[in-house]
């Protein structure tokens, strides 16, 4: 049988970031007792036992936001003043939001955040210290605004001076399970990290932002999460692609949560700044807060601490990379130290298959396509290497087939499993077949209709598969492969297959169809795409009446992602 020739760039991910691994490793030793860590094991470390003793509020009046938890143990600048300038010798700084002057309208909620993570009953979206609260109209009890101070290398180059420069970190909340949630707000004005922005953002990127973020979630990929969205007439310009043609926008503002907003940033400002002191204290802080696993009255904590990061950023790009996700700004400082997706910018999800897919239009050089994720992961992770200089240990290299293993439906193990997921891969990557339906639609196909090579117009990505001339001769394969799946029924595979791969996604078109309608104060298919993308991989009708499903309108194709937010 004839193989088509190369090894396509998704499957070589983990590779690259072991072999890179083992070469720290060779150069420093390793510590060879350290264990597998799964990405959702770190938890705050506050009593496991905290029960369920809140009610959910529907006003103010009884819940409240503490910042003390972060003043008390991490500095805060010495300077009052909401002035643009160098910061040293602290983790924040001080800098309320900046209200804005015109009428907010509330777009959208989610009422999984309000009600599951902050204890606030959806109704109180209602009322106006909601309205005020997520606009950045007013503060709450116990919430002093910080902005946070962090540095990054963007675009392979150090930048230096970052950090919230349009953010405002409202305080922590602990909820009625105990867990420790941060909320910012995006969007809400100057601080003394706004270089020379504007500290705004617009309704277009925020739509984004909002319904990515949530969508995501939902996918099951650990990511900040967003309570609200407002929006404003305030005036805002930007030059959405860099190419001098600046335009008046509106200003909004998006309430995003997280278990933590530190970044990689976070700690390199400080080495890079000679502030070793205030290092190990804001990395005993991250550890004691974030990582109950770690002992802290290890001396090689740190190094724990990092192994630790290095093996959940690996889960989380495999991750991105099992539902064509690419990000778009892979920068330092846009990379989570307990790995989860933050910062939504010119984000994007590949449709076609296409390893140099790059969704940032101001992305020149391609350093952020989809195919070039994992060496950008390893390139930030050295960087937090060099910032603490701890020990890489070594990682398994399964994590990639164990994915894809469960996206084709295959139980088990054998050793033609990665030539399986390769030679599909290929023929996605020559065909350009839809990277999410392609998945989606051999979850949804009958066996008997492979083995007829009979495949229906509704499966329109495994047409376009079908053109491929060694398609068959895939065909034949996988059906063999799923032939040795003991105990297995069809059905039953078709609905394990159909619960991780997604029907629904954020596409561009999409989320643009969204953004035009809401620049006209029509939110309806924001809440749309909202409740779709709560259940990705359920098919529903209004989905499917909106073609959510099927191939995307040729307008489409000449979409831009734009890159100022």
């Amino acid at each position: 049988m004839s193989r088509p020739h190369g090894v396509p760039w998704l499957l070589t991910w983990v590779v690259l970031i072991c072999q890179a691994g083992c070469c720290l490793l060779d150069s420093i030793g390793a510590a060879e007792s350290f264990h597998h860590v799964h990405p959702f094991s770190n938890k705050s470390n506050l009593d496991q036992g905290y029960c369920e003793r809140k009610r959910k509020a529907n006003s103010f009046s009884t819940w409240s936001l503490s910042s003390e938890s972060l003043i008390a143990m991490l500095p805060v600048d010495t300077i009052p003043e909401n002035s643009i300038r160098k910061v040293r010798d602290c983790i924040f700084s001080v800098a309320y939001p900046t209200p804005f002057i015109s009428r907010v309208l509330l777009v959208a909620v989610s009422k999984d955040v309000l009600e599951g993570i902050l204890d606030l009953d959806v109704s109180v979206k209602e009322t106006d210290d909601f309205l005020q609260l997520v606009s950045g109209g007013k503060v709450v009890l116990g919430s002093i605004p910080l902005a946070h101070r962090y540095g990054g290398h963007q675009f392979g180059s150090w930048a230096g001076q970052l950090g919230d420069g349009r953010a405002h970190l409202l305080g922590v909340y602990t909820n009625r399970y105990g867990e420790r949630w941060e909320l910012q707000l995006k969007g809400s004005g100057k601080t003394p990290y706004s270089r020379n922005g504007d500290g705004r953002a617009v309704l277009r990127s925020s739509v984004r932002e909002f319904l990515c973020s949530e969508a995501m979630h939902y996918l099951g990929i650990p990511t900040s999460r967003a309570a609200s969205l407002v929006v404003s007439n305030d005036d805002v310009w930007r030059d959405q692609f860099y190419n001098g043609s600046v335009k008046k926008e509106r200003g909004a503002i998006v309430l995003r949560v997280a278990q933590s907003w530190f970044r990689i940033g976070s700690l390199e400002i400080l080495a890079h700044s000679g502030e070793l002191d205030l290092q190990r204290t804001l990395l005993d802080f991250v550890i004691r807060e974030h990582f109950p696993s770690v002992n802290m009255n290890d001396s090689n904590r740190y190094l724990d601490f990092f192994s630790r990061v290095v093996l959940e950023t690996a889960n989380l790009i495999a991750l991105w990379m099992s539902v064509g996700f690419a990000h778009g700004v892979c920068n330092t400082d846009n990379f989570s130290l307990l790995s989860i997706t933050i910062d939504y910018g010119p984000f994007g999800f590949m449709e076609s298959y296409d390893p140099n897919f790059v969704p940032n239009t101001s992305d020149d050089e391609r350093r952020y396509k989809i195919g070039n994720q994992a060496n950008v992961g390893m390139f930030n992770l050295n960087k937090l290497l060099q910032a603490l200089k701890p020990v890489l240990d070594r990682r398994q290299k399964q994590l990639f087939t164990e994915l894809f293993r469960a996206k084709l439906g295959l139980l088990g193990e054998s050793e033609d499993d990665n030539y399986l997921i390769a030679f599909l891969l290929k023929l996605m990557e020559d065909t350009k077949a839809d990277f999410t339906m392609a998945f989606r639609h051999l979850s949804e196909i009958t066996q008997d209709q492979l083995k007829e090579l009979r495949i229906p117009q509704e499966f329109w990505a495994l047409q376009d598969l079908a053109k491929h001339k060694f398609f068959s001769d895939w065909i034949t394969i996988y059906l063999l492969r799923l032939g040795r799946n003991m105990g297995d029924s069809d059905s039953t595979r078709r609905k394990r297959m159909t619960a991780v791969n997604p029907r629904y996604i954020l596409r561009n078109w999409m989320a643009e169809s969204a953004i035009q309608k809401a620049k006209m104060n029509d939110f309806s298919e924001v809440h749309l795409l909202q409740e779709v993308l709560q259940h990705p991989f359920q098919r529903q009708a209004a989905a499917e009446k909106a073609g959510y499903s099927l191939r995307p309108p040729s307008w489409a194709k000449d979409l831009k992602v734009s890159c100022s937010s």
